[in-house]
């Protein structure tokens, strides 16, 4: 079965303005939840917008898939292979939790450089694809040399002016994952329920009332359909309100990395 989401540029969009909101990167809304230097918060949002498009590496037309010719369809299309199809068990919490893990794995991965000290390998490798996922889903450049490049670039800036990534980089993975997910369920085909594999499908009866069964499906997929499908007027809506917000947010961390007196609380 093919299901289509919430759009590329909108997941990678809501996985920045999420970073943003739980990192208390802006003032004006006081939350103080897992602060960090500006520089952490800066390539975290961009880290978590790359990793809230992962859940999409199981679909070959996602924007992953065209990430490398040939092999980006090929991994794509194994994955989706392995977990069911789109937006089956890549998209639940199971597969977050694996994919989190992962990232906690890959911070253990340092070396020794000089006048660097301790860098972790891991994390900085990693976080090339994310950057590039996320530069290429908002089509902030044209071809995909070009995005590789800005992520090899920032994978650098990263570990020279962020060496706590370590502690944040599995985090921003972790919640890119789960928001991509989040966003999935805003719209009419929902997500898998958390107890994947394991399909609880609801008794006959609710799939009789309209409203719950929209909500628990005869599938046992689960959905909170304010969206409606994916590309409509009341997704671009919330899509350019994220976007504003992660304007504002990055310029406002920005001023902070660059020591300048900037208010725009």
């Amino acid at each position: 079965m093919t299901m289509v989401g919430v759009m590329g540029v909108n997941h990678a969009t809501s996985g920045a303005a999420v970073w943003l909101a739980a990192t208390a990167a802006l003032p004006a809304f006081g939350t103080d939840v897992y602060p960090l230097a500006p520089a952490g918060v800066l390539a975290g949002a961009v880290v978590c917008a790359g990793a809230a498009l992962l859940p999409d590496a199981d679909h070959h037309s996602g924007t992953i898939a065209h990430s490398v010719p040939v092999l980006g369809k090929l991994v794509a299309r194994g994955i989706g292979e392995a977990s069911g199809g789109h937006r089956h068990g890549f998209h639940s919490v199971l597969a977050a939790a694996l994919v989190t893990l992962l990232a906690v794995l890959a911070g253990r991965f340092t070396a020794v450089v000089p006048l660097l000290g301790l860098v972790p390998i891991g994390p900085a490798i990693a976080t090339i694809p994310l950057i590039c996922f996320a530069v290429k889903a908002r089509d902030l450049v044209k071809r995909w040399s070009t995005a590789w490049a800005v992520g090899l670039a920032a994978a650098v800036a990263v570990v020279l002016f962020s060496p706590d990534n370590a502690v944040w980089f599995p985090i921003a993975v972790g919640l890119g994952f789960l928001t991509h997910i989040a966003g999935d369920l805003l719209t009419i085909e929902g997500v898998p329920s958390p107890t994947w594999p394991v399909a609880l499908r609801p008794p006959d009866f609710w799939t009789r009332i309209p409203v719950l069964s929209a909500i628990w499906k005869g599938n046992g997929y689960i959905a909170v359909p304010v969206l409606g499908h994916a590309g409509s007027v009341r997704e671009h809506v919330l899509g350019t309100a994220l976007g504003l917000y992660v304007v504002y947010g990055v310029v406002v961390v920005a001023a902070r990395v660059l020591h300048l007196p900037l208010d725009l609380a």
